[in-house]
């Protein structure tokens, strides 16, 4: 196990000094590479060992604190089995069984998930000639692949679920993914004290010419854990993607995810995320629409509560002439909670009639919370359409009245200001998210 974060450690990392030997540690406690990433996981640890922490020195990271990353792996936190019970939203035995029409794949980032499983026509596996020569690439091409949570992913996951999808797939693809203490092989004697923290999950989509398939991920953590996701998909000439995210996560979970998409000319991006109860959780959606002409809608709904932080950091670049984005951003910060969003935009002088909207409406319902929003456009191309906007408010005031004069309580009626807020992201979800009832979930409703 590994020591605990030293006191030097700690002060290093408050005042932006690289903190090597937090990582040699880390380092120092993996199991060898193995399996069928285990080049990737040589590069990662190499490109780990290059680089310093994040701090917040850095200016993408100068918000995020990543001290209740590192107290996962301090050695001091509950061991796993020890924490959290079979009410936890992360319990693998309280999984909601899969909506109809859905295949539910289980990625822990070590085991097959497709053993016991089939999967439904238009979805294959990549070959072992195809999938090592396109992991990776779009990490590349949308300038992520050696951010430090990518070389994280890439030093530990031993397995990935590389996918082709062609033609049309009419059942939606659900991963699901459990870290910490409800891991299905948590309470195994023997599991590596690392291995029973850190949950990494790989992905590689690849949607050919006019493809289309709906995919929802679920990320779960409960505990002392670190849940890590990197899926990467390149979007074929006129295909589409319907994407899901749903990351809950309970006490000291940590999640840390990147999402990068490659779009071709006439393809579809639909991504939609929600988050809560994370110590820490960041996610970093990357989109590249590679020759312009693509369609991009994100949209997101974080909480942050108690002494949580929740960042999300975008970026699209387009490359090409006619794209068209639309992007919204909600969060709700209550307690000590604080929810960060920078959402930058390139539009290059080659993009051309490019037109995009981003918006990041928040709600802020304490005053020892915070929020930090940061829309960024970088135009150079003069005939576009651009626009983008940021609020933080208040539950209003008028609309709080107007639902008392009828005579709802003051708490009801605030919780129903909440719903509608919260409704305008979720209603977005692929429809397998249903049978997880984000809505309840988001806003711990019984």
């Amino acid at each position: 196990m590994m020591a605990s974060l030293s006191d030097t450690d700690a002060a290093a990392l408050a005042q932006g000094v690289a903190t090597a030997p937090w990582t040699q540690r880390f380092l120092d406690a993996l199991d060898a590479p193995a399996g069928e990433l285990e080049t990737v996981q040589w590069r990662g640890r190499e490109a780990l060992a290059r680089q310093p922490l994040p701090s917040r020195r850095d200016e993408d990271w100068r918000f995020t604190d990543l001290a209740p990353l590192l107290a996962v792996f301090d050695g001091t936190a509950p061991t796993a089995g020890s924490f959290g019970g079979t009410d936890s939203p992360a319990a693998a035995s309280a999984l909601p069984p899969p909506a109809p029409d859905t295949v539910r794949l289980l990625l822990d980032g070590r085991s097959d998930p497709l053993a016991g499983q089939s999967l439904p026509a238009g979805l294959s596996l990549l070959g072992e000639g195809e999938w090592p020569l396109a992991l990776g690439h779009t990490l590349a091409a949308t300038g992520c692949q050696a951010h430090w949570p990518v070389e994280l992913n890439q030093a530990t996951a031993s397995r990935c679920l590389a996918l082709r999808v062609s033609g049309t797939v009419a059942s939606t693809l659900e991963l699901v993914s459990v870290a910490g203490a409800n891991r299905p092989d948590a309470a195994e004697p023997g599991t590596h004290p690392i291995g029973q923290r850190l949950t990494p999950v790989r992905v590689l989509l690849l949607l050919e010419e006019k493809a289309s398939l709906n995919v929802l991920q679920v990320q779960l953590g409960d505990g002392p854990c670190l849940s890590s996701l990197v899926c990467e998909a390149r979007l074929g000439r006129g295909s589409t993607l319907r994407h899901g995210l749903l990351a809950f996560g309970t006490g000291e979970a940590c999640f840390l995810g990147h999402l990068a998409v490659e779009q071709e000319i006439e393809s579809h991006l639909e991504s939609v995320w929600a988050s809560r109860g994370w110590a820490l959780a960041r996610f970093e959606p990357r989109v590249s629409q590679a020759e312009g002409g693509a369609f991009t809608s994100l949209k997101a709904l974080q909480l942050a509560e108690e002494h949580q932080r929740v960042d999300t950091h975008s970026r699209v670049v387009f490359e090409g002439p006619d794209g068209q984005l639309e992007q919204l951003h909600k969060a709700i910060a209550d307690g000590h909670g604080r929810s960060v969003f920078n959402g930058a935009v390139k539009v290059p002088r080659l993009a051309q009639r490019t037109n995009a909207a981003q918006l990041s409406r928040n709600l802020l319902l304490s005053n020892q919370a915070r929020i930090d929003t940061k829309p960024e456009l970088e135009i150079v191309a003069d005939d576009v359409r651009c626009a983008h906007g940021a609020t933080v408010s208040r539950l209003q005031q008028n609309e709080l009245f107007y639902l008392q004069s009828r005579g709802i309580s003051a708490a009801v009626a605030a919780g129903l200001l909440k719903r509608g807020f919260c409704q305008e992201v979720l209603r977005d979800l692929p429809p397998a998210a249903a049978g997880w009832e984000p809505l309840k979930r988001l806003l711990a409703e019984a």
